[in-house]
């Protein structure tokens, strides 16, 4: 039986390649160069948009614990990356038209994969599909996707708000609490005082802002409106609105702040608080010197900065199984950002996850999940076990792995190594029968 990928971008690619290693005929299909999105403008597979930077390589970044996972399981976007890598100090940068070119090259000595030049502008009723269309999905598949997953939970851009490491904030300054003790104490509040609300609102109007690419100009709701526009509207807006202190008396003094920022946790391990309300527009070097002066966070470590842009995805806790299938049509199996992963490398790992349990289930048998304490494992159970009531696109960080048993007692910079070395000695265990099974068909 074939496996049919919609879209050859990084996730399409990786799980083409994974689905041809498992012994599977695959269908590839491109739309370029019959048609392109308003981002891209090569002819070759798997284009880099938006940078060509692959992020940290070092083991203290989540991410290069993704990469080497990826480079030790035998992931074609890593072995492009490290075939075109060009110098950029501790991070893995490419060359963007050379790594096109490298992939779409092994794609096409592939023998189990047909790549095919043709819009899909519908999902095939039947047989296993892998969707992995990318932030600009066509509008005639994301009304496709829109009936199957139900319109609400598939979103046509991102309002993120920034998301602090929990053990970079001063708790003698911020405080738990829910506005009027309703609930449990499941805020931390962050005061400010009239001056410093002052401040904060201009510093927020007279930052630098990012400038939306004219397919990304939005229509922004009032309630993802970004935090600097709602500054803009006048001087007490936020102070009526995400800033509100109403029923958060400061322990402190006893007394009702003139403002306060709220941190929601992100994560059930309690390691990730996101700022409540705070999507916004400002360069990242814009968000960590102005967010800093928040008092309470003033050593701030952000595990991701704050941005809006355009990008097709669906609520994957509600929509998707673990196994990255549909829950409304278990045939299709999405991968990369559609998913709800953010990011090159997450997006190429989603894709190596994909094609590999499309292809189990094809053999019938139960599909690998890798374990929660690798860097797969913790994107994986991100998308599966996420608030569905607040979910987001979300970069892989430390944040998001389990917790190591007394790591309160060591410094931030061993213990994210420690994660990292769990990570790297938990991978056998997961990929070595995968391995074997590969060389044993081959």
């Amino acid at each position: 039986m074939q496996i049919t990928i919609i879209g050859a971008g990084l996730a399409g690619c990786e799980a083409a390649w994974q689905a041809a290693k498992e012994g599977f005929e695959v269908k590839l299909y491109e739309m370029k160069p019959e048609k392109f999105s308003p981002a891209h403008e090569s002819e070759d597979l798997a284009e880099l948009v938006c940078s060509n930077s692959l992020r940290g390589a070092g083991m203290n970044n989540a991410v290069g614990c993704l990469k080497e996972e990826l480079r030790r399981v035998g992931s074609l976007f890593i072995e492009a990356a490290d075939a075109t890598a060009v110098p950029a100090g501790g991070a893995l940068a490419v060359d963007r038209e050379e790594f096109s070119r490298f992939v779409s090259q092994k794609i096409a000595a592939e023998t189990k994969i047909e790549l095919i030049r043709a819009e899909v502008t519908s999902l095939p009723q039947e047989g296993p599909v892998i969707l992995a269309s990318g932030p600009l999905t066509s509008e005639a598949l994301s009304a496709e996707l829109a009936r199957l997953t139900g319109s609400e939970h598939l979103y046509f851009y991102d309002a993120i708000a920034p998301i602090v490491e929990a053990d970079s904030i001063d708790y003698s300054v911020a405080w738990r609490a829910s506005r009027y003790d309703k609930g449990g104490a499941d805020y931390l509040n962050c005061p400010l005082s009239k001056e410093e609300y002052e401040i904060f609102v201009q510093a927020l109007i007279d930052a630098d802002k990012v400038k939306g690419r004219e397919f990304e100009k939005l229509i922004h709701f009032e309630g993802c409106m970004p935090i600097e526009e709602m500054a803009a509207r006048g001087p007490q807006t936020l102070a009526f609105g995400p800033m509100k202190p109403v029923g958060l008396p400061d322990p402190r003094t006893g007394k009702i702040p003139h403002a306060v920022i709220q941190l929601r946790q992100d994560n059930r391990h309690a390691s990730l608080f996101n700022l409540v309300g705070f999507q916004t527009r400002l360069t990242y070097p814009e968000q960590q010197r102005i967010f800093r002066t928040i008092p309470g966070l003033q050593n701030a470590r952000f595990a991701r900065l704050g941005s809006m842009h355009r990008n097709t995805f669906v609520n994957a806790p509600r929509c998707l199984t673990r196994t990255l299938q549909l829950k409304a049509a278990p045939q299709v199996c999405l991968a990369g950002q559609i998913s709800g992963v953010e990011g090159y490398v997450e997006s190429a790992a989603c894709g190596l996850l994909a094609g590999l349990f499309t292809s189990y289930r094809l053999r019938g048998e139960a599909e690998p999940l890798p374990p929660k304490e690798t860097a797969l494992g913790a994107l994986l159970t991100h998308l599966a076990e996420a608030d569905a009531d607040n979910f987001q696109p979300m970069n892989v960080n430390y944040g998001l792995f389990p917790p190591l048993e007394l790591q309160r007692k060591m410094k931030r910079a061993d213990r994210r190594l420690a994660m990292a070395e769990r990570a790297l000695n938990c991978l056998p265990q997961w990929w070595a029968p995968i391995a074997e099974r590969r060389a044993q068909e081959a």
